[in-house]
């Protein structure tokens, strides 16, 4: 593999860190190498006392966002990290400072998604896998949030040689279930929490049942130019699931609908948007272990979200999307081919049950993305795996509460606890 980019190896001091970029350029099919090549971005974020400390690779969740962004005290769980670790915050291809995917412009539909199925987990841990012998690692030491976890997951499976340990925070997924039945169980646990919503926040039922008709009417426009249709208003659900989330969609429901504000605040909650495409097109496909997903969500969707039109939905993608969100239109019909994909499997149940790589994995009790049931099923396929089973945080725990569902992960791994 070839380093590239004007950047590379370039290092930055600011208070409290070490910064080191790297980029980095990996092919696009890793089963083709001569079809071309993209470039993965990578961040070395180091104390300034612990420059040879032991890699941990961040991976961030999604799909298809960027790591984080860090300074002395951000991600909230980073102080804890570097105490025993350098960290690398993998830009996972398409993401960040990587070779952006965007709308694709001049490539045909079939064209479009035959590019989209290089972005999965089991491309990004082979990315991985050539920046770690890349740089000279023997092993290093992976935290999954999310997606990343999925990413973790599929390492186990493709390549535990090159781990130390790995953490998994809310990422844990199922093996060898449909998306059907992965939707199916998180419509569940959306319902539950629109009645929590709803009970601590009453007024806003109604505040939401007369927003409805107006959207239906097409009254609000958001600043990219799409009309907030009342389908796209209900992915707000997804918000129910983080710490703090209640409360940011209820502020943005105190607002007056008519005034600019409420749809500017409302365009930069939406989960799915132009912003960060890779997000919509591919998501379902990351909980395909196998087989096609048909547009699961939209397949399994419960009659009562259509009985009752102020029940919000969570992160589910609908087809519809790519014709609401107007940024998302010229990926429309690469989405429905993606949909029909046969895709092939993530993981290796008879590699994860021969597993001897030392792992921890905060499973959070009320999930809304990654359902805890199947989280718990997938635990216990894998030996050395400690899971933490916990209600005290949401979905986003490591990144609320970082220090202390790091360290309880470390301190599982090392036997602590």
């Amino acid at each position: 593999m070839v380093v590239m980019g004007n950047t590379m190896g370039a290092t930055v001091r600011v208070p409290g860190l070490v910064l080191t970029e790297h980029e980095f350029s990996v092919p696009l099919d890793h089963a083709s190498p001569g079809d071309g090549e993209i470039t993965v971005f990578a961040r070395q974020v180091a104390d300034p006392d612990g420059l040879d400390r032991p890699f941990l690779v961040y991976l961030q969740g999604g799909p298809g966002h960027e790591a984080p962004r860090p300074s002395a005290s951000t991600p909230s769980w980073l102080p804890r990290a570097l105490r025993e670790y350098r960290v690398l915050m993998l830009d996972q291809r398409g993401t960040g400072r990587s070779t952006p995917v965007g709308t694709l412009p001049g490539r045909s539909p079939a064209e479009q998604a035959a590019y989209l199925t290089h972005f999965r987990a089991d491309s990004i841990v082979r990315d991985a896998e050539l920046i770690r012998r890349e740089l000279g690692i023997d092993r290093w030491s992976v935290l999954g949030q999310s997606f990343g976890g999925f990413c973790t997951l599929a390492y186990l499976s493709q390549a535990p040689d090159g781990l130390r340990e790995a953490f998994f925070t809310g990422g844990l997924p199922p093996l060898k279930r449909h998306p059907d039945e992965v939707y199916t169980a998180t419509f569940a646990t959306m319902l539950e929490r629109n009645r929590r919503y709803y009970e601590r926040y009453p007024a806003d039922r109604e505040r939401v049942r007369a927003l409805l008709p107006r959207l239906d009417e097409g009254e609000i426009t958001l600043p990219d130019g799409s009309t907030l249709t009342a389908r796209l208003f209900r992915q707000l659900g997804y918000l129910l699931g983080a710490g703090g989330g209640p409360e940011t969609l209820h502020y943005l429901l105190e607002r007056d609908p008519a005034s600019p504000a409420f749809a500017h605040d409302l365009a930069s909650m939406l989960p799915f948007t132009a912003r960060n495409p890779l997000y919509s097109v591919v998501h379902e496909s990351s909980y395909a272990d196998g087989g096609a997903t048909r547009w699961s969500a939209q397949r399994v969707i419960p009659e009562a979200f259509a009985e009752d039109p102020t029940l919000l939905t969570g992160e589910h993608v609908f087809p519809w999307l790519f014709e609401d969100v107007r940024g998302l239109r010229p990926l429309r019909e690469a989405a429905g081919l993606l949909a029909a994909h046969e895709w092939p499997r993530l993981y290796d149940a008879d590699a994860l049950r021969a597993c001897t790589v030392p792992a921890a994995a905060a499973i959070y009790a009320e999930d809304v993305y990654v359902d805890r049931v199947f989280s718990e099923e997938t635990a216990r396929l894998i030996p050395t795996l400690r899971p933490w089973v916990t209600n005290e945080y949401e979905h986003n725990g490591v990144r609320v509460a970082g220090e202390q569902v790091l360290g309880r992960l470390v301190d599982l791994v090392r036997g602590r606890v």
